[in-house]
């Protein structure tokens, strides 16, 4: 079971607010502190687009230079991380970092892809056909997010086969994990199995992350029907954190303590603190200057008696 969290890129890149690089330090240490080992650290697209991320070069540079330094005997391996790369500048700043992993994203409907990255679905595939193999080359793994995966705000619903098009390309170019993202927070519990149901005929379910907004309060309940078809890995982000500039109405993000309490729950280990990860949201909502949604981080965990 894998919590892959993304607070610090999807959770701040809708915030009003300019979060400090020192801050950003602060948090990414409060979640690798609770166990975290698979994380989401920036993304480097064009800082006229995405401000809160403009300082995507110094915050990875001074994570590079912590991942290079010798590690102290006895200490656990280094977390996880990696950047969002739209394109081959990306991916040539993302190596100049030091990170040796990159994700990379496309939309599953023309028109969110249009206002996101200005680019038909056609044209965003012939650049990731450059940018993925030129990572890997450089010895870079790549993540692939299929955004509006069940739906679309200009659009609607997406048809399936979009879908399964866009996810079958990025397998192809060598991505070797598929994110499909419920970007806008409109899919159920049986929309989600249907979609899967489609990318499952294509990708084995250990490829497969699940990256589930709440908008519409049905995150936690879509994570249930993919681990019923076999998906282990789910994206998160502390607080509830996160939306997307180019989805107009789109809530944040599965809460990671949302996640992590519930799977926990049900007997699943994730490996992570829920006392520390709760200690972790109230510093990110000190941080964006604003009450968090996530259900554990205002309840709080619980314990039962005994334990």
């Amino acid at each position: 079971m894998s919590i892959y969290d993304v607070s610090l890129r999807d959770g701040l890149q809708n915030e009003r607010g300019f979060v400090p690089t020192e801050q950003k330090l602060a948090l990414l240490d409060a979640l690798t502190g609770a166990g975290l080992r698979r994380l989401e650290l920036t993304s480097f697209v064009s800082p006229r687009w995405v401000p809160q991320l403009a300082d995507a070069e110094a915050l990875a540079g001074i994570v590079g230079e912590r991942l290079r330094a010798p590690a102290a005997p006895g200490a656990t391996d280094p977390p996880s991380l990696s950047a969002l790369c739209p394109n081959e500048k990306g991916l040539e700043r993302a190596i100049g970092a030091g990170l040796r992993e990159i994700a990379v994203f496309l939309s599953a409907s023309e028109s969110h892809n249009r206002r996101n990255v200005n680019r038909s679905v056609a044209e965003s595939l012939a650049i990731l056909g450059a940018v993925v193999p030129a990572a890997r080359a450089a010895g870079l793994a790549v993540r692939g997010y299929v955004s509006t995966t069940w739906g679309c705000p200009y659009e609607g619903p997406v048809a399936i086969s979009a879908v399964t098009r866009v996810a079958e390309e990025l397998v192809r170019l060598g991505c070797y994990e598929l994110s499909l993202g419920d970007t806008i927070g409109v899919a159920t519990p049986r929309s989600t199995r249907e979609v899967l149901g489609a990318v499952l005929a294509l990708v084995p379910a250990e490829r497969i992350a699940l990256h589930m907004h709440d908008t519409r309060g049905t995150a936690l309940a879509n994570v249930l029907a993919g681990l019923d078809l076999g998906v282990r890995e789910f994206d998160g982000s502390v607080g509830g954190l996160g939306g997307c500039p180019y989805a107009p109405g789109a809530a944040g993000n599965a809460a990671t303590e949302d996640l992590v309490y519930m799977l926990e729950g049900m007997g699943l280990d994730t490996g992570v603190d829920l006392d520390k990860l709760v200690a972790a949201g109230d510093l990110a909502e000190r941080l964006v200057g604003r009450p968090l949604p996530g259900k554990v981080h205002r309840a709080g965990p619980f314990r039962p008696r005994g334990a």
